[in-house]
């Protein structure tokens, strides 16, 4: 019996939606930007981790400006290793900056996130391999980040490995995180497995005290595996405010305890997050924190989990560290695993008040309103071996292969306004689609 995977647009309400384009990198390694009718837009040939269609703002006003990853590193070890040069393309696919050749090493090592400063610089989380003080005498890859000049200098770095005891681990939490690198100090994902870098930009509460911590020009950063959010001073490099790696102790996981649902109330165990950054200025919730939290294997020592295994997308106030929105597959109304990745995904907050999710480990875009309904959804039709590395191979010794089997794996996706491309709003109307399978 052949087996049909269902792809495309699978369910979409135009009425509730709020209409965009969406950039995601697919398993193919390449780029696509679709409609919300699941039509092909545009493409380009490289895959991004993550790629981003880039405001016009910073780019002089040229629509359609992309962020892609170009040229593999050729280190075996792949992963967070496996990028040689980092770059920006037009619409049409010009070069119009690479760099990673004039990189430490000669190559960028740019992976998880990267971003497109006011300033004309760019902050790129990248790898350092070097040994780590308190993690013994091998070469490790450390994450960090640069900000570069248009021009290629590195003209500010930070570097992971300087803080890690600013990052609250136990006693018990040193020895694991110890024993974790003694075992695999060539771990292609890291030790930490820093998958975001984002500036916090202009908000609500530097405005109301620019003492405080949460400097637009501060940067936040997620340590999947250290379970901790984490934001650095720019000027001092220091870490100076955080979320994890421990929370206060209760009964059960977050889906089997009482409550579960109620907000506002104080933030849980975060496992495995991604992508937390600041809602900006403009959208509803601006200021507060929204982090796709995966409820993946992770932690130092590692976290307890439940037995229904579900992710969440949370919404986190920062002054009181409490949820005051979520977003489960109960939220839905159905069981919370169906709404699962244990690794990659991001949530992108709308202007009306809706979130885009990646569901990324199985390939599934979706957008949900603030009570949860969903009302579009989406499924990747493309599949491959390569997510963040090159256009599909079938060998799997080539670098920059990310999997050995073929995935429909999306690290994150982004919703990108009409007027940011060249080609504008999609010029036939929106229709209702529902093609789900009837439980």
């Amino acid at each position: 019996m052949a087996f049909v995977r269902l792809t495309g647009v699978t369910y979409y309400d135009p009425d509730l939606a709020h209409n965009s384009y969406v950039l995601y990198t697919g398993s193919d390694s390449i780029t696509h930007l679709i409609d919300l009718n699941g039509a092909v837009v545009h493409e380009w040939p490289f895959a991004g981790v993550p790629p981003r269609i880039i405001d016009p703002a910073l780019t002089g006003e040229r629509l359609g400006d992309v962020g892609v990853q170009l040229a593999p590193s050729g280190d075996t070890r792949g992963g967070i290793y496996a990028n040689g040069t980092v770059g920006q393309l037009t619409w049409t696919g010009e070069r119009v900056w690479e760099w990673g050749e004039q990189a430490p090493g000669g190559a960028a090592r740019q992976n998880h996130d990267w971003e497109l400063l006011p300033n004309g610089n760019r902050l790129l989380l990248v790898t350092i391999p070097r040994i780590v003080p308190g993690l013994g005498d091998e070469i490790i890859g450390d994450q960090g980040l640069y900000e570069v000049t248009p021009d290629g200098e590195i003209v500010w770095e930070w570097r992971a490995g300087d803080h890690l005891d600013e990052l609250g681990f136990s006693e018990d939490g040193w020895k694991a995180l110890q024993h974790t690198v003694s075992r695999d100090p060539n771990d292609p994902w890291g030790y930490l497995e820093m998958n975001s870098a984002k500036t916090l930009g202009p908000n609500r509460w530097h405005r109301a005290d620019p003492r405080s911590v949460f400097h637009p020009d501060n940067i936040l950063i997620s340590l999947r595996k250290a379970n901790v959010i984490a934001l650095i001073d720019k000027t001092t490099k220091a870490i100076v405010w955080k979320l994890g790696p421990y929370f206060a102790a209760e009964p059960g996981a977050q889906h089997q305890r009482i409550n579960a649902h109620k907000v506002p109330r104080p933030l849980d165990q975060i496992s495995g997050q991604h992508n937390p950054h600041f809602i900006a200025d403009g959208l509803p919730g601006a200021g507060n924190i929204l982090v796709f939290d995966n409820q993946g294997g992770a932690g130092y020592p590692p976290a307890a989990l439940g037995i229904y295994a579900g992710s969440r997308v949370l919404e986190i106030d920062p002054a009181t560290e409490q949820i005051v929105w979520q977003y489960t597959a109960e939220d839905s109304g159905q069981p919370s695993w169906t709404f699962f990745s244990s690794f990659v995904s991001n949530a992108q907050r709308l202007p009306n008040g809706n979130t885009l999710i990646t569901e990324g480990m199985n390939g599934r875009l979706f957008q949900v309103t603030p009570d949860g309904q969903v009302v579009w959804e989406y499924q990747t039709p493309y599949e491959g071996y390569g997510v963040a590395g090159e256009p599909e191979v079938r060998e799997p010794r080539v670098p920059g292969v990310d999997r050995l089997s073929r995935t429909s794996l999306i690290y994150r996706a982004q919703a990108v306004p009409f007027e940011w491309v060249p080609i504008g709003a999609p010029q036939s109307a929106p229709e209702p689609v529902d093609r789900r399978i009837a439980p």
